[in-house]
């Protein structure tokens, strides 16, 4: 049976997992696009832990190959897309991405983000107080939209007021890492990356002149004190409001969607709150909201069962790695129970997602809330999935929210 890959299609948007099947069968690493996608748990999970897989090209080609390389992929002509995006933690590797890893990881410790729960509670519990008002939502747009944008913003500092304006550059900046790079798209991650870098730019000169307690001004003071250039210091803070926003915002729609078409399962969780960390991870397994990430083999790397010289680019698709029999008993059922569950949704290795903690904690807070103030909540329309390859999200989840 031949595979049909298109994930610009919206039949794969809704339901690509019998596509992940299909590669999951292939004794080899299956070509697709500029690139061998490996799709079974263990080879994502060796893949992304191999040190020698990494995702930039600096450690096996010349400037004028990256620059061929770069124009290849449209990634060129982009002056503030190149210094802030393509560059950044996530994309660098060795000393560089070690240093800038542990500073953040010094100011997001899971004791630190715990400490944030009560302000998450109390911004969620406004919100919802407007929205059980409405009764009848898009769960996407006016809730999940919403949260990660805001508890990121504040933990950086920014105001409340812009919190809307960073979710929509961090939307139009993310949506070019997606295989169909467009010179309408291009020109679009463009123009909000340098409005992105003109606002972080005004925020920490404020930060300078007054500093507060928050993300921004400890990682100013790294800067001052020559641990953080000007160029990573900008970077570092887009990263982390982008990274936080997307992701969190399709889990939590396609979360609830898991909770929507497993009554059973939703009941258990209402009659038993406290599985709600163990839920929240099985969301996360069940659709990754990040399915695909790239590397580059930085040297000759065995690869189930082949040698693959310097250079190879391969596609670690965690989406389809999640669901793989060999790894999870009854992978397409949700189990809000299941335990254990070494789902590989933050990644592995060196780029273990940074923010895992955080997100989760936004899950567990807005689903013990909407439990708590709600007897039913209801699908009203066939949701709407995003297509495309590198996120799996909802566009549109409309509820019918009905309140104690």
């Amino acid at each position: 049976m031949s595979i049909v890959l298109d994930p610009s299609s919206q039949t794969f948007a809704d339901n690509p997992y019998p596509v992940y099947e299909q590669l999951r069968e292939q004794e080899e690493p299956y070509p697709f696009s500029d690139l061998l996608l490996l799709s079974r748990f263990e080879d994502v999970e060796a893949a992304a832990r191999n040190p020698s897989l990494v995702r930039t090209t600096d450690s096996f080609m010349s400037k004028e190959q990256q620059l061929d390389e770069q124009k290849a992929a449209n990634w060129h002509d982009m002056p503030n897309h190149e210094r802030f995006v393509q560059f950044s933690m996530l994309d660098s590797d060795g000393p560089v991405h070690d240093r800038l890893r542990r500073l953040v990881m010094k100011h997001m410790s899971r004791r630190f983000v715990e400490k944030q729960r009560t302000m998450i509670e109390t911004f969620v519990s406004q919100l919802l107080d407007q929205l059980l008002e409405t009764k009848e939502i898009d769960f996407a747009a006016d809730l999940a939209c919403h949260v990660p944008g805001h508890i990121i913003g504040s933990l950086l500092g920014v105001p409340d007021e812009d919190c809307e304006q960073l979710r929509v550059w961090s939307e139009n900046v993310v949506q070019y890492f997606d295989l169909n790079r467009s010179n309408e798209k291009k020109k679009l991650a463009e123009q909000s990356t340098t409005e992105f870098s003109i606002y972080l730019d005004d925020l920490i000169r404020q930060r300078r002149q007054r500093p507060q307690d928050d993300l921004v001004s400890a990682l100013v003071l790294e800067n001052q004190t020559g641990a953080l250039s000007e160029t990573e210091l900008i970077s570092t803070c887009m990263l982390i409001l982008m990274a936080g926003h997307g992701s969190t915002i399709d889990v939590l729609g396609t979360g609830l969607l898991q909770l929507l078409t497993n009554p059973m399962q939703f009941e258990q969780l209402r009659s038993a709150p406290g599985l709600m960390p163990k839920a929240v991870q099985e969301m996360f397994r069940i659709d990754s909201p990040l399915p695909f990430f790239h590397r580059f083999s930085s040297e000759s790397v065995e690869v189930m069962g082949q040698n693959f010289p310097a250079g190879t680019k391969f596609g670690l698709l965690y989406g389809s790695a999640n669901r793989d029999p060999r790894a999870f008993e009854e992978p397409d059922k949700f189990q809000p129970n299941r335990d254990p569950n070494r789902h590989i949704a933050f990644g592995r290795g060196a780029h273990l997602c940074l923010g895992n903690h955080l997100s989760r904690l936004d899950m567990e807070v807005i689903f013990n809330m909407l439990m708590d103030r709600t007897r039913s909540i209801e699908l009203i329309e066939k949701p709407k999935f995003r297509t495309g390859l590198a996120s799996r999200g909802l566009t549109q989840l409309k509820i019918r929210l009905l309140p104690n």
